[in-house]
């Protein structure tokens, strides 16, 4: 029997390395993207390229409109902040938070997943080379796995429900990279800035480009997408 996994697909680096993971595992993909009013909306066509590339099974597109609320640099009209140090990233929560963002992606892959009978969601949140998003850490994912359990058919009828997988919790950028280029992925599919131009060119300067750079440098290897810098 074919096993089923949901991943959440970004457009970026971490959930395209998601992909390649979970098919890697034996598990045929269906990917669920979200159109949310972010101001990078670049990475909605590198998750279309992605899902054809890597042969996505199905892959749906979401339109919720979290501008609506605003309160973050992705969803409202506030500068990204660029050419942090590698301190000031590690730091505070950052503008470029977006407030239960991945709350609210989790209750829809979670419905997702039981719509198709996936017992396996992936998300490519990771705690080290990350910008301290709250909704990226261990115990967060822990707690919304008991959620999960208590909240749906599957989780109260079946032996233990959907559950969330997050192979990249733990692995620095570079790990993540390595991991990606042995499975074959093609990271000039991918788009990782938060403030790309009109012509889809990443910054190189908001903390997603800076950790994708210093991702790729360490890993030895070269970034294959083109930025402004």
């Amino acid at each position: 029997m074919t096993k089923k996994a949901v991943v959440l697909l970004s457009g970026g680096l971490d959930s395209s390395t998601c992909v390649a993971m979970a098919q890697d595992q034996g598990f045929d993909v269906y990917g669920l993207s979200f159109s949310y009013g972010q101001r990078h909306t670049v990475e909605l066509d590198a998750s279309k390229r992605i899902a054809k590339a890597m042969g996505i099974v199905r892959h749906e597109v979401i339109n919720i409109d979290l501008r609506a609320f605003g309160g973050s640099a992705l969803t409202d009209d506030i500068d990204v902040p660029k050419g942090r140090d590698e301190g000031e990233i590690d730091g505070e929560i950052p503008v470029t938070y977006v407030p239960a963002r991945n709350t609210i992606f989790l209750s829809f892959a979670l419905a997702f997943a039981e719509t198709i009978g996936a017992d396996d969601i992936y998300i490519g949140v990771n705690a080290l080379d990350y910008s301290g998003y709250p909704d990226c850490r261990p115990e967060y994912i822990a707690a919304y796995q008991q959620m999960a359990r208590l909240a749906t058919k599957v989780g109260v009828e079946g032996d233990q429900g959907v559950r969330i997988n997050t192979p990249l919790i733990g692995m620095t950028k570079a790990e993540i990279i390595k991991t990606g280029l042995s499975l074959g992925v093609d990271y000039s599919m991918t788009t990782s800035c938060y403030d790309p131009d009109e012509n889809g060119i990443s910054c190189g300067k908001c903390d997603a480009c800076l950790l994708r750079l210093k991702g790729f440098k360490e890993a030895d290897a070269t970034d294959p997408i083109e930025y402004q810098i």
